[in-house]
């Protein structure tokens, strides 16, 4: 599962192509938050959508942890799946995302995962529209895909992190079913890097700069893990 990402600064080669208005930096993106997206609908600008579910509707952990995520490989036997992939695309826009490497029973070490150049990246999502009381909420999940080998040494699964130019087919309206299928593979590990990030990572209200900083090895119960 991935539940956590962050987005320092925009994408500079878009900063021309898309409305950055409402825009401010997010170090520790989690599920229940209003985020930025870019929808294939409305590519010029960014709509804020919730990741998973609207706080107030998260009833249980195996709920919200399907709300945040879809397996690549889910989406083309599932005919729901399917036609939401022609309908309700989005990028999800970030520089890093966050995965746990369990080390003991209890005991889980925080990672951060960048592109080598440090430079940000388009995460490809399918978003979903509800009613609440007569107000719609706009929601959005995270499609991951099996891990490359970089990913592999800390957890099994990935954001599907688009190539340069696949956001424009992400983004094409009249883009086949096949052809964004085609684009959900594994981001090629050589381009990655990874790092261990400090703890407090786990509590949603910790967005600082101290989240995407390199940090000692150490686990949810600040225990030291040089060796990880």
């Amino acid at each position: 599962m991935i539940d956590r990402y962050s987005l320092a600064a925009p994408p500079t080669d878009w900063k021309s192509k898309v409305d950055w208005s409402g825009y401010e930096p997010v170090y520790n993106a989690g599920p229940g938050c209003l985020l930025p997206v870019i929808t294939h609908h409305s590519p010029r600008g960014l709509s804020f959508f919730y990741w998973g579910m609207p706080p107030a509707w998260v009833k249980n952990d195996h709920f919200a942890e399907r709300s945040i995520n879809i397996q690549a490989e889910s989406i083309a036997p599932k005919p729901v799946l399917r036609k939401n992939l022609l309908s309700s695309r989005c990028l999800v826009l970030a520089d890093g995302f966050y995965a746990w490497k369990k080390v003991s029973k209890k005991g889980q070490i925080p990672y951060r995962f960048t592109l080598k150049s440090r430079q940000p990246f388009f995460m490809a999502a399918l978003w979903e529209e509800f009613e609440d009381a007569g107000d719609m909420q706009h929601t959005f999940r995270l499609i991951t895909t099996l891990a490359n080998e970089e990913v592999q040494k800390v957890t099994d699964r990935m954001p599907a992190i688009l190539q340069p130019g696949d956001e424009q087919v992400w983004l094409n309206g009249e883009a086949s079913a096949e052809d964004l299928l085609s684009r959900l593979t594994p981001y090629p590990a050589a381009l990655m890097d990874h790092y261990p990030v400090t703890p407090q990572i786990q509590q949603l209200n910790f967005n600082s700069p101290l989240a995407i900083r390199p940090t000692a090895p150490a686990d949810q119960f600040g225990n030291l893990r040089l060796f990880d």
